[in-house]
């Protein structure tokens, strides 16, 4: 009982930050995403009655600890939605810079939860496997979907209603994402923890939650209409208010280095000089600069000026989930 599943990782430009349900990963608020092709994992599970528990191993390395803790819980979701109780080996490749801000727990989990129930015998709908890979790592579940996903919050406090849905798939729009690859390091404040620490303690939390109705009407809007203007407008001010919630956060923390700063700046100055251009960035210092094809040369090009940007990776909307 094998399968091998093929996931790339999304970039939310309305971002996820905060649950409502920590156990079952039920969001605060609506989030929304383009899934990128340049960053994936392809993953292989088996299940056999010859194994005793379950495996793990991430880029030919054996995995132990919190990581093969969480790889197995999810497994066991996988097996009580089967009603099986085999045990599996897990061999993940992943082609994102692991906990740097690049959502490798997207691709990673959707991969996981795609390989994990075609193995097992599920033939699950896109929604009801958006909705069970959620429960691995939240953001994951934008990446089923190709091009742009909406993560709808839902109301009910079984999760039932709480999946990604498409909004337009990846040949909509070439839109172009340029990730600015400052730091591959371990981020200090992992993604969960900080988003507890911020929904707990920021006094600026609320404010960004009340914000989020309207940028998701006008960010929509402006996909449907390929206003590019329109889009990066609402991602870039989205993403400067999230991270703005962990200033106020006790205690603060930022997930920006220097050279964040820096491009941020970069960007700013490149729209000035009339080329369009925004950022986005997740939990992690790199940015991710969002740009239209006719630009990409000019936009690479200066990039690669900016003293500590260790690389440049360019992507284009991304295809959702694949079996290989």
């Amino acid at each position: 009982m094998k399968a091998t599943a093929k996931a790339h990782t999304n970039i939310a430009l309305i971002k996820y930050w905060g649950k409502r349900n920590e156990s079952i990963i039920l969001p605060t608020n609506s989030s929304l995403s383009l899934t990128l092709d340049g960053f994936y994992t392809t993953t292989t599970v088996d299940f056999s009655e010859e194994y005793t528990k379950d495996q793990f191993t991430l880029n030919e390395r054996p995995i132990e600890g919190e990581q093969l803790r969480r790889v197995t819980g999810f497994l066991d979701l996988i097996r009580q939605h089967a009603g099986k109780s085999l045990h599996a080996a897990v061999h993940s490749v992943n082609e994102v810079p692991t906990a740097a801000g690049f959502a490798s727990s997207a691709s990673g989990f959707a991969a996981l939860a795609a390989a994990g129930s075609k193995a097992i015998g599920l033939d699950l709908p896109e929604r009801e496997l958006s909705a069970l890979t959620r429960q691995g790592s939240g953001s994951a579940c934008r990446s089923i979907y190709g091009g742009f996903a909406e993560w709808e919050m839902g109301t009910k406090e079984d999760g039932s209603d709480s999946y990604a849905v498409p909004i337009a798939p990846a040949e909509h729009w070439d839109l172009r994402v340029a990730a600015v690859v400052l730091s591959s390091k371990m981020k200090k404040v992992s993604s969960r923890t900080g988003m507890k620490r911020t929904v707990e303690t920021s006094p600026f939390y609320q404010g960004w939650l009340d914000s989020i109705p309207a940028e998701m009407n006008q960010i929509k809007e402006g996909i449907k209409e390929l206003d590019f203007e329109k889009v990066g407008e609402v991602a870039e001010a989205n993403c400067l208010k999230m991270h703005a919630t962990t200033l106020g956060a006790n205690p603060p923390f930022t997930y920006w280095h220097d050279t964040t700063m820096t491009v941020m700046e970069t960007v700013r100055e490149m729209r000035e000089k009339g080329i369009p251009a925004y950022f986005t960035i997740d939990a992690g210092p790199n940015v991710k600069v969002l740009y239209l094809p006719e630009n990409e040369e000019v936009i690479k090009n200066t990039l690669r000026t900016i003293p500590g940007v260790a690389d440049i990776r360019l992507s284009r909307p991304g295809q959702g989930v694949t079996y290989l």
